[in-house]
Formats: structure tokens, sequence, C-alpha cells
């Protein structure tokens, strides 16, 4: 009886391999690694079964120690999802309710009395991103008190009204790390620990320290314009807490995902009130763009690393990138593996060498652009001969073009194409391509 179960297990496992093409998805990591564009490792699961993984590059580059399965990577905002899981935990033990103030905790900062709890998981308390302190490369990478922390953010103006509008801030999630704390009488660390790491056996996660390469922890690097890549400096874990000091591997992310979304962990409730959308945030989690399918899921960055996790209900499909040198956008190979997954016509990066314009040509495409979706206005700039992309309230930076016409940033995984004679220009993002009208 037995044997007859483990062959039909089997049997399952390579029909679901069977349907996904494999193949390609090898191609398209072997590709990546091969010409230098980055290193990490991919984990996915369809109904909670492994579908898919594959590490490459190094996780210590200089003791040419290769990444696996088992190497563990800094996941950067990612732990956000974890802390709004344990918040929604004490919701439901009844030791806290979203409608709880700050002032409740933290009677220092501004507005604090306005502030609730979900206004800090939503990212919309107008708390300064203590992040974007001009000193903050200087202090981020030696210890720091809690008391630190708190006066550092207590010392910043408030952005805007609680609740008038979104804005992303780990300030919020530091604070809510520290709440939990308050109540619990334990370390972040500890709570993690009990509630969600033991029950849910995640064995390649914890909360960071000092990175140990002897314990498969992957080093973070940046490439240089020689193509080598930089080992970057490490930031000290007691600064991010719950908005991103959690160490872990592809696959218990994936797994922590899994759980989450099939109701393991939280109740129906819960899960729906962290899964309602404004602004396109929920609590912990944000909704990616892909072929009008509904996902949520959150990305990450802290150093060098980089990462990404989505899940997609209708499929019951959870993927997670997670990656210590990035060339190649995260959010572009995302894009990649989920074309391969549902089986859309999609191409390998073939990484041409950019096209070095002359800077006057630059200039029939300089402008401001707006479109009927998100990001709704762009300006087109340049620096000499670079063309630059200004997105309002949003990122900026530089594409290179490799057709005529037609720009890209590896790093943002966007793509451009200009239509100048009719004043358009179609950017391309996750799957998804807007149409923007020159103004």
């Amino acid at each position: 009886m037995i044997r007859i179960m483990i062959i039909c297990m089997m049997l399952v496992y390579n029909l679901m391999n069977a349907q996904l093409n494999v193949s390609k998805l090898d191609s398209l990591f072997t590709l990546i690694e091969v010409k230098n564009k980055g290193m990490g490792h991919i984990f996915m699961t369809k109904d909670g079964k492994e579908i898919y993984q594959k590490s490459i590059g190094y996780a210590d580059i200089e003791n040419q120690i290769q990444s696996n399965r088992n190497t563990k990577y800094r996941i950067g905002s990612i732990t956000k999802t974890f802390t709004a899981t344990l918040i929604m935990q004490l919701i439901e033990e009844k030791k806290l309710n979203l409608s709880d103030h700050l002032d409740e905790f933290f009677p220092e900062i501004p507005n604090a009395n306005k502030i609730t709890i979900e206004h800090l998981l939503r990212h919309r308390s107008g708390i300064y991103n203590i992040t974007d302190d001009k000193d903050f490369r200087t202090w981020m990478v030696v210890p720091n008190t809690k008391q630190q922390m708190l006066n550092r953010i207590a010392g910043k103006e408030s952005q805007f009204e609680p609740g008038e509008k979104s804005g992303y801030s780990n300030s919020n999630y530091i604070l809510l790390s520290y709440i939990i704390e308050a109540i619990e009488n334990k370390t972040y660390a500890e709570v993690l620990s009990s509630k969600l790491i033991i029950p849910y056996t995640l064995k390649n996660t914890f909360y960071g320290s000092k990175i140990n390469s002897k314990n498969n922890e992957a080093n973070s690097y940046a490439q240089k314009a020689t193509l080598e890549w930089s080992k970057q400096q490490e930031t000290d874990m007691s600064v991010p807490v719950g908005a991103g000091a959690i160490v872990s591997t592809a696959e218990d992310v994936t797994i922590f995902y899994d759980h989450l979304f099939s109701g393991k962990i939280l109740s129906k409730t819960s899960l729906s009130a962290m899964t309602t959308l404004i602004d396109n945030r929920g609590l912990g989690v944000v909704q990616f763009p892909f072929d009008g399918k509904k996902s949520y899921g959150h990305p990450g960055g802290i150093d060098g690393f980089q990462s990404i996790v989505v899940y997609i209900p209708e499929e019951n499909l959870s993927v997670s990138y997670l990656s210590n040198g990035v060339v190649l956008s995260l959010n572009e190979i995302l894009t990649g593996v989920l074309k391969v997954y549902f089986n859309i016509e999609y191409t390998l990066p073939d990484f041409k060498p950019a096209i070095k314009l002359k800077t006057e040509i630059l200039d029939e495409y300089l402008g401001t652009y707006k479109g009927e979706e998100p990001p709704f206005e762009i300006e087109i700039i340049k620096d000499n001969i670079t063309l630059i992309v200004k997105a309002k309230n949003g990122p900026t930076f530089p594409v290179e073009s490799y057709e005529k016409d037609k720009f890209r940033s590896e790093r943002a995984g966007v793509h451009i194409k200009f239509l100048t004679e009719k004043n358009k220009m179609f950017l391309q993002l996750g799957g998804k391509e807007i149409e923007f009208i020159k103004q």
C-alpha cells in the first residue's frame, strides 16, 4: 500500500511538471547566469507542491561557494508580510485592534493620536521614512537601540495627515515591530520564532545578524562597470527589525506564502482584511499586475539583496525569487517565469548591447506624457546622452536604447517604445503595456 501511494505521488508530481515548460525556465535562468545578469534562487509551488526550483550564481564569490536550494538570503521588505501576519494574529487573540492608536504605545511620534494600527500596516500614517534620512548609510551599519530608532522617527515631521494618502515608509513597520514586542513582552525575533517559524516548520528562516557564510548565508553584491561583482556592506539588523530583518530561503518564503493564503495561519476574516486593497496596498501585501490576474505579494531590497514573492489565487500558485546580485530586474524575471507558466508567448532576453545615441537625437523623446493607468504621468528628460524616466510620485531611472525608438532598463524591468509621429509612448511593465500621450 505504501509503495502504491509513493508511486501515485510521483505520478502527480511528474504530471504537474509535464504541464510546466521546465526546459524554458531552465534556459531563462541559465542565460541569466551565463550572461552574468544575476544570482539567486527561485522556488515555485502549486497547490502546496513544489513544481520548480533553481539556483544560479554564487552565495560567496570570494570563496567560490555556489548557491543552492538551502542558501539563505536577506529578504528585505518581504519581512513586512511576516510582521503584518503577526499583527493579525495578535488581533485574533484580542490583544490589539486595527483601530487602536499609536499614542497608546509611542505618544512621542508626530500625529500619534491620529495614527491607527491600520494606517501603519497600509503605509497611510504620514510618518517619515527613516531610511530616507541623509545620514542613513552612516548609522545603518552599526547597532542601534530601540530608543535611538524611536528618537530618529519622532524627530521628523509628519509628511501628510494620517489616512490622507499612501506613502511608503519603513518606519511604519519598525514601529509595528516594537508594538509586537510591547504586547508580547518578548523580542521580535522570539515572537517570530514562536508564532510562525516553529509552528509552520520554516527551518531555514530566522531573524538576521551578521552574515555567516559557513551557515550557507549569501553575501550581497552589486555589479561594477567592469562587470565584476563588488561585495556590499551589511545593514545591522537592529535597524530594520520587522521592516526588513528576516533571513530565509526561497523555499521557506514560498511555503510561508502558501500557508498564509491557504488559510493555515489566519482566519478568513483576517486574510480578507490583509488582501483588501487601498491604493494597490493591503496589510503587508501589494498587488502585482500580470495579465489581468489577481495576485498578492511583496518585493524586498536590503544592501545588494533583492527579493520578490507573489501568490496567484486562481492557480493556487506561489513563486519567490531571492537574489544577492541583480542586473536584470526581478520584475522582468518574474514576468518571464509567469509567462512560461501560463504558456503566454515569451522570448528569452537577448541582452543586446546598448546603442549610444547623440544628445540631439534624444530631444524628440523629451516631454511630459500622461496615461489612464498608474503611474499616470511620466516626464522624459535627459542628461547629456542618457535618457531618463521620471515617474510622478514614483522612481526616476535611466533607460538605454536597444532599437530605433525603443529603450529599456534592465534593473527596473521597464521597456519603452515611442511613436513620435503620433506623440505616443508605450510602457511595458509586469507583462502589461500602458499607453501615454505626449502633452
